[in-house]
């Protein structure tokens, strides 16, 4: 069963722990109020001494949308997750996620520290009826569209079972955020031939195949067929994904730079540059993280998504909208009921040993 955790539909908002500081937060959630007719009520949560302010500056005094509630620590980037969670009690993070616990919200947006957060969701929120380890999602652009990697660095060391369960956390992100009917799940390996990869990529594969309509698998997929409109999932273990995670933001952030630099080596090319505008802008949004704005730590029994430290207001806003998105489909009954499923069959019940036979003295 699902605890009842998160049935409000509130969404906390941890104000504090933006690089760009809580005006950006503040400012966020002002446009969210204003962009999403559907979007359910947000619960700022942070000092009150420095959000008051904030929030009369944006015109949000007595919104019925809006609550405020106080916390009077932050996480900062330095701060180690353990030690942080028992030493700050009272930080708004950590107050926003128990928000969630208690059931007062459905949802948490942070900033914050990333180890922080996944520590936190993970020891206060636990781990779905079915679920072993969360999974951090990310969404990619590739051909014709977006696709999910997970786990994008959550859980460095997995066993087959957790990289199945994230194929149901990331199938069923996917429906909710890509609008994919039926998402296509490939599990990110070295070659697409049978018995191509480790040990944990061929256990996985053997299992996924056993999984019929609960994922849509379409096999071992290697690196660069995530960036062709081959799959909308892409599974594997967190060492891997945050790999090439990392690699794709770098390569991304040298491909821009390379490209500006040699548009600007010539008048020749910077003319060709002013022709081609528009064809540059629709790159940069495809490739611009703040479109989708968070990233989900999936398979907790609550909802909990991590935006950039560095996020500007339209990615905190985006990432809000995500919340609400997830809340509104009511994912965890969805995932916990699937996940059911799963471990049924690939850990099917095994038979009682049978009684020993009673022995009788000649």
């Amino acid at each position: 069963m699902v605890s009842s955790i998160g049935q409000t539909g509130r969404i906390a908002v941890d104000a504090m722990g933006a690089d760009l500081g809580p005006a950006e937060v503040v400012a966020a959630v002002q446009m969210a109020l204003t962009d999403f007719a559907d979007l359910n009520p947000i619960t700022l949560v942070g000092d009150e001494a420095v959000l008051k302010p904030l929030i009369t500056s944006h015109g949000l005094n007595g919104h019925p949308s809006l609550r405020l509630f106080h916390a009077s620590e932050v996480i900062t980037m330095d701060d180690k997750p353990i030690p942080a969670l028992k030493r700050k009690k009272d930080a708004s993070m950590f107050r926003a996620i128990e928000m969630v616990k208690s059931g007062e919200a459905s949802a948490v947006v942070s900033c914050g520290n990333t180890g922080a957060l996944m520590a936190g969701g993970t020891i206060k929120l636990r781990t779905l009826d079915g679920i072993e380890r969360p999974a951090l999602a990310a969404i990619i652009p590739r051909k014709n569209g977006y696709f999910i990697l997970i786990d994008a660095g959550a859980n460095p060391e997995a066993e087959p079972e957790h990289l199945v369960h994230n194929a149901l956390l990331g199938t069923h992100y996917a429906r909710i955020i890509l609008g994919v009917a039926k998402p296509r799940v490939g599990l990110l390996t070295i070659g697409t031939e049978e018995g191509k990869g480790n040990a944990l990529t061929s256990a996985t594969h053997e299992y996924l195949k056993q999984l019929g309509d609960l994922v849509n698998y379409v096999g071992p997929t290697e690196g660069f067929q995530v960036f062709t409109d081959h799959c909308d999932v892409a599974v594997c273990d967190g060492f891997v994904g945050n790999l090439l995670l990392k690699s794709w933001e770098s390569l991304a952030h040298f491909f821009s730079a390379t490209l500006k630099a040699e548009l600007k080596a010539n008048p020749l090319r910077m003319g060709g540059a002013i022709l081609s505008k528009g064809a540059f802008k629709a790159l940069k949004q495809r490739m611009n993280p703040e479109v989708y704005g968070g990233a989900p730590l999936l398979g907790l029994r609550g909802n909990v998504l991590k935006a950039h430290g560095s996020s500007s207001r339209i990615a905190i806003k985006n990432a809000i909208r995500a919340a609400n998105q997830i809340v509104k489909a009511d994912m965890l009954h969805l995932i916990a009921a699937d996940a059911a499923r799963a471990n049924a069959l690939i850990r099917p019940p095994q038979p009682a040993p049978a009684a020993a036979k009673p022995t009788t003295e000649a």
